[in-house]
């Protein structure tokens, strides 16, 4: 099991979190929330109104997520879900943990760690330069005051 920490439309309440919970796809769970211990700019971008991270460390936000323990099906299956490597590359990043409700061994390896968990997250380094100069935010609501609604997959 590897961990990922989700800062998008994949969270609970979010228009793709439907992929995270249907166990075809493989098996994600629900371990806690966190926070990336770097600062990085999170921008909503393109005409389908997406979250994108930009790994850009040192500016912006504390990103705030979810971090979820998923199994190699349901890793592979965000891979393709997230156009690894051309749109998202999935890189490993250090995310401070803000609550756990995990059960089990991973549970005692953030906190020997002071609370920092290393996490899969996915990222970009492939963008426009002009989406460095949109707004930042510290954490995604597809239905936020920001007023840029996600575009669903399946209406574009």
């Amino acid at each position: 099991m590897a961990h990922v920490f989700v800062y998008g439309t994949l969270k609970k309440g979010q228009p793709n979190y439907k992929y995270m919970i249907n166990t075809a796809n493989g098996l994600a769970k629900f371990q806690g929330r966190g926070r990336t211990v770097e600062k990085y700019p999170l921008v909503i971008a393109g005409k389908y109104n997406i979250p994108y991270m930009l790994n850009i460390p040192g500016t912006g936000h504390h990103i705030a997520g979810e971090i979820y323990s998923v199994d190699e099906q349901m890793l592979q299956f965000l891979d393709e879900f997230e156009g690894c490597p051309d749109m998202y590359q999935r890189t490993l990043m250090r995310i401070q943990v803000v609550e756990w409700e995990g059960k089990g061994g991973t549970g005692e390896a953030w906190a020997a760690a002071d609370g920092i968990l290393e996490c899969f997250v996915y990222s970009t380094a492939t963008y426009p330069p002009e989406w460095v100069g949109l707004p930042y935010y510290d954490s995604y609501d597809s239905s936020g005051k920001h007023g840029l609604s996600y575009v669903l997959r399946e209406s574009r």
